[in-house]
């Protein structure tokens, strides 16, 4: 959740036909500023990385690319699709709509229109639609953690062609995610934008419109605050129908404590469902080498997206 991430993490959105100049070619490559999703007269894209097609597995990744509900596409980091491609993944690294100027949920439906569309697409990627597992770090992680278990339904009889596709993930893999904002590192603790998240302000300014004046006005009421903080954290959601999920955080870490993934952890065993945690001693928001950690992401999905 730094200003300036130490990676780059990605999530998908949106129903925008592209062209042919935006093919991938057989021999796999980089294909920019895919158009998945517009709104507010902006359009919001992706890179898609692809292994030659020989080589290619019919799984895909999504990398939400998301430090402290800021994306941008230079965050992309195509060093970070290696350990994915190279095993035959087709990577979706999608830039979502950041704040300041977007809000968290906002972010989150994004990421929802974001799988749709992939699904949608599915066989002009070359994947199958329920073998998408999603990459996230630190607010990427949380983005992530919500698809995993705040899908939305397909809808098949929708109008929107894209609706007609869950918005479901099949695993999880991520970086010491906040799972629960009205449990932070302890019970009762509230962190919407105060406290160790002061910093990260922007994103927690939920808004209403004022029917007088169609204005959008900064919810201040706590209690309406705390009921939209509960529809963003992912602990809530965890069921029988999650996606299992791999967590890795630094026991060490002050802005994202350890207590957020050993609650959703503790969640996802309740439940039955395989969630990982694996606690680096020492390390903090982040460690040295933390890239080589992405290794044992595709480890994870390589169990639960090919049943290896």
């Amino acid at each position: 959740m730094n200003r300036l991430p130490l990676w780059t993490l990605v999530v998908l959105v949106g129903a925008v036909p592209w062209g042919p100049a935006q093919e991938l070619p057989p021999s796999g490559g980089r294909l920019e500023d895919v158009i998945y999703h517009r709104k507010y007269g902006c359009a919001l894209t992706m890179d898609v990385f692809a292994p030659p097609k020989d080589q290619a597995n019919g799984c895909g990744v999504i990398i939400c690319v998301s430090g402290g509900w800021v994306s941008d596409k230079r965050m992309i980091n195509p060093a970070w699709t290696r350990p994915f491609v190279e095993r035959g993944y087709v990577v979706f690294a999608v830039v979502h709509g950041s704040q300041p100027k977007f809000t968290i949920p906002e972010a989150v439906e994004d990421m929802h229109v974001a799988v749709r569309f992939i699904k949608q697409h599915a066989g002009r990627w070359g994947v199958q639609p329920d073998r998408l597992g999603v990459v996230g770090g630190s607010a990427g992680g949380h983005l992530s953690l919500m698809l995993g278990n705040a899908f939305q339904p397909a809808e098949p009889q929708a109008s929107e062609p894209l609706r007609r596709h869950s918005s479901r993930v099949a695993a999880v893999a991520c970086f010491f995610p906040p799972t629960d904002f009205l449990n932070w590192s302890r019970e009762g603790e509230v962190q919407l934008g105060e406290g160790a998240l002061r910093a990260f302000r922007p994103p927690f300014d939920f808004t209403t419109r004022d029917p007088k004046t169609n204005k959008l006005v900064v919810i201040e009421d706590p209690q309406q605050r705390q009921a939209i903080g509960k529809t963003i954290s992912p602990y809530y959601y965890v069921s029988k129908d999650s996606a299992p999920a791999l967590i890795i955080h630094g026991d060490a870490d002050t802005l994202v404590p350890l207590y957020q993934s050993e609650r959703i952890a503790a969640r996802y065993k309740e439940v039955g469902v395989p969630c990982q945690l694996i606690v680096r001693r020492g390390a903090g928001h982040g460690w040295k080498d933390i890239d080589k950690d992405l290794r044992l992401f595709a480890d994870w999905f390589d169990k639960h997206l090919q049943g290896r």
